[in-house]
């Protein structure tokens, strides 16, 4: 199932990609939860969704004229791991971290397919990051690595973009601040269930800026896998339903590049996941 939440005129509503339309959920059963993030906390509710989206007389919105949101837009938690690619820990010129590096993003960077990135006046070195996010389906703590794809909902598509001069040349870097400006969390189109993703090691990721490729590798490559992502994060603090878990990005990105590539008003950035779709974004100056 691919779960999506519709930017609607009564506000968002959660849905399920099916075939060249989305199904307006509480359209079509008004008994559902009214986000994504609540069907995800209740197994009745993730059935109830799924036969609601089977419904022949289901109200349905075109995939060409929809307009999105992140899938969930109202997540607790907004959670990320750092140089999680070995290529990109060597081209950072850092060491290869032993224990998973986390930082965090506020929900208010989170936007969806076809919102645009802000490119903010206050920083000339915004950069682009492509990565595989995770999608907590249950509540957790101390989880162990063995039972941790347990508490995966799904996955989905996401950008981290991210602010060098603030990440790294502010006093004492300013890592949170670098990566938490408004809209720098894409993320969409939808939300692939894990029955649908056979394998999340397995899955060619790439990064194209107007059509040119920048980033293109294979989350195979990662270096602290869902499981022991899950488990480690669950030693600090519960997970919740609709938590999102960035999990790293591959070598390529413009800050490490000669000479250095950032993101420009006027562009559009695409991330691309094999089998979980295209996210896309136009980059707006502030």
């Amino acid at each position: 199932m691919r779960l999506a939440t519709l930017n609607t005129p009564a506000g968002p509503r959660p849905s399920v990609l099916v075939g060249d339309s989305y199904v307006d959920l509480l359209a079509t059963d008004n008994q559902l939860p009214r986000s994504v993030r609540a069907i995800l906390a209740d197994p009745a509710a993730m059935a109830a969704a799924k036969a609601a989206a089977a419904k022949p007389n289901a109200t349905k919105v075109p995939v060409a004229t929809a307009r999105l949101h992140a899938p969930v837009p109202d997540a607790q938690k907004v959670i990320c791991v750092g140089l999680n690619y070995r290529d990109h820990a060597l081209e950072s010129k850092m060491p290869i971290p032993k224990e998973p590096v986390l930082f965090s993003k506020f929900p208010s960077a989170l936007i969806g397919h076809s919102e645009a990135i802000i490119v903010p006046k206050v920083s000339t070195k915004v950069d682009y990051e492509a990565e595989l996010v995770i999608v907590v389906g249950k509540r957790g703590r101390h989880i162990s690595e063995g039972k941790a794809m347990d508490y995966v909902a799904g996955y989905s598509v996401g950008h981290d973009v991210s602010a060098r001069d603030w990440q790294l040349e502010k006093d004492g870097k300013q890592w949170m601040a670098g990566k938490t400006f408004d809209t720098f969390a894409p993320i969409g189109p939808t939300l692939v269930t894990k029955d649908e993703v056979p394998d999340p090691h397995k899955l060619g990721i790439r990064l194209r800026l107007d059509g040119k490729t920048m980033q293109n590798s294979n989350t195979a490559q990662m270096i602290f896998s869902v499981g022991q992502i899950i488990a480690y994060l669950s030693i600090v603090f519960t997970l919740e339903p609709g938590d999102l878990i960035f999990t790293g990005t591959p070598p390529g990105i413009g800050h490490a590049l000669t000479p250095p590539v950032y993101l420009r008003g006027g562009e559009v950035a695409e991330v691309e996941i094999d089998g979980l779709g295209i996210l896309r974004n136009p980059v707006v100056a502030e």
